[in-house]
């Protein structure tokens, strides 16, 4: 007998993982130390850190957007009074997942998932029973924002302000797929008072070694690296206000302990509010 999904899993069909073929989320893994990657990804990470200077650096820069991460999360659901999250681009779940920075603030707070990796779909189900009440998770695509919205609606109240996450995902969105016209669908789908926060590779810090990083791709990878300026990272922002400091360096948001270097800012983040 097939045991059921858990409240708020969407799984019509769980997609096959092909572990020759490298994917993001899994690489992301395997530099934040998961367990959940195959050799395929690891030796994608390896070249990744190659490129910009050293595993250690791609760890620690890694490291740095998982504390960025929790640093919004944290002020979203604290100062902010967010009690609704949206989550696209979720990866591998760890114990610092969205859910578990929100709730640790404000325990009536909702959240909702969103990746493609079928691996990810494959840990949903963990994920989700940690707090089943207060999770949800789609196997979505983020390029089809208005789906995205539409099963989200199943958990959230999008007539009611929400924070959607996008945080190291629009990177891997490349311009002919319109990725401002992505995101500012999204924003049109949720109400006024919601919050989009981000962090996205940019060349304007380290250029040589985000031309290396992208060059650094297997060519039979899922995902690639499209580093934006801060000009370009600015126009997922047209229309919001953004939020003090604005649009930094990660580890320049609200700093608390960084584990990075300046040689190793690789995003920029920020968070803006619909008015």
């Amino acid at each position: 007998m097939t045991e059921p999904s858990p409240k708020g899993f969407r799984d019509p069909e769980t997609p096959k993982i092909d572990p020759t073929v490298p994917h993001s989320a899994r690489v992301y893994d395997y530099l934040l130390g998961g367990q959940t990657n195959f050799e395929a990804d690891r030796k994608a990470a390896v070249a990744a850190g190659a490129a910009v200077g050293g595993i250690e650096v791609a760890q620690a820069s890694v490291r740095s957007n998982r504390v960025f991460l929790g640093q919004v999360v944290r002020w979203l659901a604290g100062p902010a009074g967010m009690r609704q999250f949206l989550d696209i681009g979720t990866g591998i779940p760890n114990d610092d997942n969205v859910h578990a920075v929100a709730l640790a603030v404000a325990p009536d707070a909702r959240v909702v998932y969103v990746d493609n990796d079928p691996i990810v779909l494959a840990h949903a189900h963990a994920l989700l029973n940690t707090a089943p009440d207060a999770t949800a998770y789609i196997h979505g695509d983020l390029l089809q924002p208005e789906t995205v919205l539409a099963q989200a609606a199943e958990l959230l109240d999008l007539d009611r302000p929400v924070a959607v996450v996008l945080n190291a995902v629009l990177h891997h969105v490349p311009e002919r797929d319109d990725p401002y016209s992505v995101v500012a669908r999204l924003m049109d789908g949720v109400a006024s008072g919601s919050y989009l926060a981000m962090s996205h590779l940019t060349d304007d810090l380290q250029t040589e070694e985000m031309r290396a990083l992208s060059q650094s791709v297997p060519s039979e990878a899922r995902y690639m690296f499209a580093v934006r300026s801060r000009a370009d990272f600015a126009r997922f922002f047209e229309g919001l206000e953004l939020v003090d400091p604005g649009i930094v360096p990660i580890d320049q948001w609200r700093p608390d302990e960084w584990d990075i270097t300046p040689e190793g800012r690789y995003h920029f983040g920020a968070v803006g509010r619909k008015p």
